[in-house]
């Protein structure tokens, strides 16, 4: 697949997140609004927005989520941020919402490196669902973050941040998903070991979809379909859409036996990148799921078999000496016809003194890319 390159600059000085990696060594997901890129980190408590330059993208701006919603945890914790979208003036964000195992030291003795595998962590802050206001500033263009703000086409009405509504243990979703027949079982089973784990988010109007990466049932990879409200206090909580007036609706997708690893909206479509489950090393490929935005409004659930996703192209992959590095993670439509991606984890071939690392952007036809991103449906 022919493609070309684009460098993302980031600033040498910025905060280290997690267990101290650099923003560029843990890129997961993406998207462009106007001439601005925002990311997430995985190991991050941050959105870092990038602006389009002579050179790539540089310009590094840093923004902590604490300024804008309240977190579980404050003291640094990550929020496994997997999914990011941008939509009516709101960037949306989510975290894993998944377990997390206890990777063993080989340095370790055995019996030490056994127990550690026994270990398994409830990190409050991965179950963050949120909205922020992201509006653009009318003299300058400058996309900023707000906690709460003016809309910018209804000046007698007020954006403002939300959380849906959690405990630290879980949020709203998990609990209606623990009784699931498809993903109860999953939820208490960290992301690593095929248990419930979000890693794509995609926003078409009022509603979201999350895509997971495990669990994968029977070779068949699941997005959920959700919609919010506003209460008091800054928090979401979600409306009914399912059968039975259920909180969430189910679609189960043909991915060639992959979990979802990012989506985005392109046109009706949705294109997704699709990957290993688990912790597994392998094949990285572009679906593209057609009409999807059209056809899941009618339906309360769905099965979508193979012939109604378009593998388009796989993504090469760290092998050899590099296995398990340049997987791809994020994905964002720069226009019609180029899809910019980033990696988790790059080769040392990708870096970029001093804090710069090298993406991808590869030829994507026939997308019908929405230009008015960001509009209000008010």
């Amino acid at each position: 697949m022919e493609k070309t390159e684009v460098t993302l600059h980031f600033d040498a000085s910025s905060p280290k997140h997690g267990d101290r990696k650099p923003i560029r060594g843990g890129l997961s997901s993406l998207v462009k609004v106007g001439d601005y890129l925002f990311m997430a980190s995985d190991e991050g408590v941050s959105l870092e927005r990038l602006r389009r330059t002579s050179d790539g993208y540089g310009d590094h701006q840093c923004f902590p989520l604490s300024d804008y919603v309240k977190l579980e945890e404050e003291d640094g914790s990550e929020v496994d941020i997997e999914g990011i979208d941008f939509e009516n003036h709101y960037m949306w964000i989510t975290g894993s919402h998944g377990l997390k195992r206890k990777k063993p030291d080989p340095a370790d003795p055995v019996r030490k490196q056994i127990k550690r595998l026994a270990e398994v962590d409830n990190d409050p802050n991965r179950y963050l669902l949120a909205r922020i206001p992201l509006v653009a500033d009318p003299k300058t263009g400058e996309y900023r973050l707000h906690k709460t703000c003016r809309h910018p086409e209804h000046k007698h009405k007020t954006l403002s941040a939300a959380v849906l509504k959690g405990n630290g243990k879980g949020n709203q979703l998990t609990k209606a998903l623990g009784k699931d027949i498809h993903l109860k079982d999953f939820i208490g089973i960290p992301g690593k070991d095929n248990g419930f784990d979000i890693e794509g988010l995609a926003v078409d109007g009022s509603r979201i979809f999350l895509g997971l990466r495990g669990p994968v049932l029977r070779g068949w990879a699941v997005v959920l379909e959700l919609e919010m409200e506003a209460t008091e206090g800054h928090t979401l909580r979600l409306k009914p859409v399912g059968p039975k007036d259920k909180k969430y609706k189910k679609h189960f997708l043909d991915l060639a036996g992959m979990g979802i690893r990012e989506m985005t909206p392109a046109g009706e479509d949705l294109l997704i990148l699709a990957g290993p489950t688990m912790d597994l090393d392998g094949t990285i490929a572009l679906f593209r799921w057609k009409g999807a935005l059209a056809r899941t409004k009618s339906v309360k659930k769905s099965m979508v078999p193979e012939k109604e996703v378009e593998r388009l192209f796989d993504i090469p992959h760290g092998t050899g000496p590099d296995a398990g590095r340049d997987k791809a993670e994020g994905i964002a439509l720069l226009d019609n016809h180029h899809l910019l991606v980033v990696y988790d984890s790059p080769a040392d071939a990708r870096k970029r003194k001093p804090a710069g690392v090298v993406a991808d952007i590869f030829p994507v036809r026939g997308n019908n890319h929405r230009p008015s991103r960001g509009r209000s449906d008010d």
